[in-house]
């Protein structure tokens, strides 16, 4: 088309409409733009977490605008490829991770490059690869800040909900670093998992606060409900005086909770990457896909029976 100027390109994932895995597409896209404070990433890995496909299929519409075409994923690790005006904290060449969520849905990070606002972006663990580091920040952020903003301390009990998942599991280990004894919840297949992380497993469903008053008889200090269709059991295991959060279940408002939603903080993911690299933290990964796969990595993080985050390597050979 006549007028329109032909720039670098790289190769993305994209999707022109809302649906399902079969919307997207692997393609030529332009190169982002890198602006003032903002910093370009030369991605390595990406992860797949729930909220991409719900977006994709327009669940959540209604509180986050989109732009077609737009690239999905807000986990990333990567290599600074160069730095916009008055980006001072990075340069080229620096190993980088980001919740890379932004103000709208557009340009995400199943693409080889990414720009980001510097304020977003952490160095990477060094005790970790290029796809555990991927898997890191949504799901460690998002424990992180829960257990930090219910204020859990040295000798208190947490009861996690959802202990196997990619955010649970982080969580296990995040509250073992801050002191706590953990108490987890799992199906029995993976309870020799959440032993290994530092936690006494539970299984969930029917009798699950039963199983777990018969470990805490007077009750459990905190808990952090990061699956959803827990409160009942929550409130039934709870010490008085006892705090509790769920990012996955608005009621808990109506009973002294708090309902969360990660926020994209660069300070607090620096300091779960100085956790991993001080405590030696670990990120499981359960697949791993190229980036034309892409679709076929949603399918899997969709059908919710893997232990770990799914994978997306971009480029990892240099």
């Amino acid at each position: 088309m006549q007028g329109l100027a032909v720039g670098p390109s790289m190769k993305a994932i994209t999707y022109s409409s809302y649906g399902n895995p079969d919307v997207l597409e692997y393609g030529d896209q332009p190169m982002p733009k890198v602006g003032p404070g903002m910093v370009l990433v030369k991605v390595k890995a990406a992860a797949v977490n729930p909220v991409d496909w719900k977006i994709m299929a327009g669940g959540l519409d209604a509180v986050m605008d989109l732009q077609f075409p737009a690239t999905p994923g807000w986990d990333v690790a990567g290599v600074v490829e160069s730095v916009g005006i008055d980006a001072r904290q990075f340069q080229a060449g620096d190993e980088v991770i980001s919740y890379a969520r932004k103000d709208y849905v557009h340009g995400g990070s199943f693409a080889e490059y990414i720009a980001l606002p510097e304020r977003l972006l952490a160095r990477k663990p060094a005790t970790l690869g290029w796809n555990e580091s991927a898997g890191l920040p949504l799901a460690g952020l998002t424990a992180y800040q829960v257990l930090h903003r219910l204020g859990l301390k040295d000798g208190e009990t947490v009861l996690i909900h959802g202990g196997s998942g990619g955010v649970g599991s982080l969580g296990i280990q995040v509250a073992v670093a801050l002191g706590a004894s953990v108490i987890a919840t799992a199906s029995e297949k993976n309870h020799d998992f959440l032993r290994s992380l530092g936690a006494e497993p539970v299984a969930y469903g029917e009798g699950l606060a039963d199983r777990v008053r018969a470990l805490r008889p007077n009750g459990v200090d905190v808990v952090a409900d990061f699956v959803g269709e827990n409160l009942d059991a929550t409130l039934a295991v709870l010490a008085e005086g006892g705090r509790h959060a769920s990012i996955a279940d608005s009621d808990v408002e109506q009973h002294g909770g708090d309902w969360m939603w990660v926020n994209p903080v660069g300070a607090d993911l620096q300091a779960l990457a100085d956790l991993v690299d001080s405590r030696n933290l670990r990120v499981e990964v359960a697949e791993v896909f190229p980036l034309e796969k892409a679709a076929d990595a949603f399918r899997s993080n969709m059908e919710g029976h893997t232990r770990g985050k799914i994978i997306v390597a971009v480029d990892q050979d240099s």
